[in-house]
């Protein structure tokens, strides 16, 4: 839908393509909202790896050992994996931010994109992204998802260097290319995995709240990204320092994942 909005853009400004796409939305968004259920057992499924035997036999075994019991999110606020996995998921939200608010902008200003071309290279990271999903889907449960996430930190990184520079380069076109494919796969193929980590870490029981208190530190990123960007480039007037700063800042943050080990699985008193 990227080029249709770019050409909508174009043609009947922002106003217009806002509020189409705000009806689009509501159209398509509340209709697929209502197919939504809490749990796999609402729909008469289980969690993926377990079978129905295995699980009803877990359920009548009141003997299950304490220490596999799920995090409570106090618990898990006590854990450094929260943390680390917060903090590594709120600095790729930097790039992820700063790509979507900033990027087809570079691309007019510095790279003299049109702004049909430039929706079409978004077009081009989206199918990447698509492509990092499946990748996921075939490696997700045969490596672990941490690392996997940090390789991805390193591919925010080089693929937001290869869109910063790419204007310094002999041929601009590869790079933009090498841009898209670098941040739609480590995005496919990471943003899946921030969820899929803590629900394996922590267990499902209270994951709704361990999510939101993650989230309260993900924002940070996911704002400061664009701010850190756009304040830069007001004050360079260009993209480059300030693209090349959060790149930088992704790669750092690889460590975050590096470091989040499956914490210990809690350990209660019998009531």
């Amino acid at each position: 839908s990227v080029p249709i909005v770019g050409w909508s853009l174009v043609h009947f400004g922002w106003r217009a393509t806002a509020f189409g796409s705000g009806v689009f939305a509501i159209a398509l968004g509340l209709p697929l909202a209502m197919v939504m259920r809490r749990r796999p057992e609402d729909h008469g499924e289980t969690v993926d790896g377990i079978s129905k035997t295995l699980e009803t036999s877990q359920k009548a075994d009141a003997a299950t050992p304490l220490s596999s019991r799920d995090f409570t999110a106090r618990e898990a606020l006590r854990t450094p994996a929260f943390w680390l996995l917060s903090l590594g998921h709120g600095f790729a939200l930097l790039v992820v931010g700063a790509v979507n608010v900033h990027a087809i902008a570079h691309m007019k200003e510095s790279l003299a994109y049109t702004v049909g071309t430039a929706a079409l290279v978004i077009t081009l990271v989206t199918l990447f992204q698509i492509g990092g999903v499946l990748l996921g889907w075939v490696i997700g449960d045969r490596f672990e998802k941490r690392l996997i996430a940090a390789a991805c930190m390193l591919m925010h990184c080089l693929g937001l260097l290869s869109l910063t520079y790419a204007g310094n380069a002999a041929s601009t076109t590869l790079w933009v290319i090498a841009f898209a494919a670098l941040h739609g796969v480590a995005w496919g193929l990471r943003g899946p995995f921030m969820h899929a980590i803590r629900a394996d870490y922590f267990g499902r029981s209270a994951i709704g709240m361990i999510l939101g208190l993650s989230f309260m530190i993900i924002v940070i990123g996911q704002a400061g990204g664009p701010m850190i960007a756009g304040m830069l480039a007001d004050i360079t007037g260009n993209y480059r320092t300030g693209f090349t700063v959060l790149a930088l800042l992704a790669g750092v943050g690889s460590m975050f994942f590096v470091l989040a080990k499956r914490p210990a699985p809690p350990l209660r008193s019998p009531a």
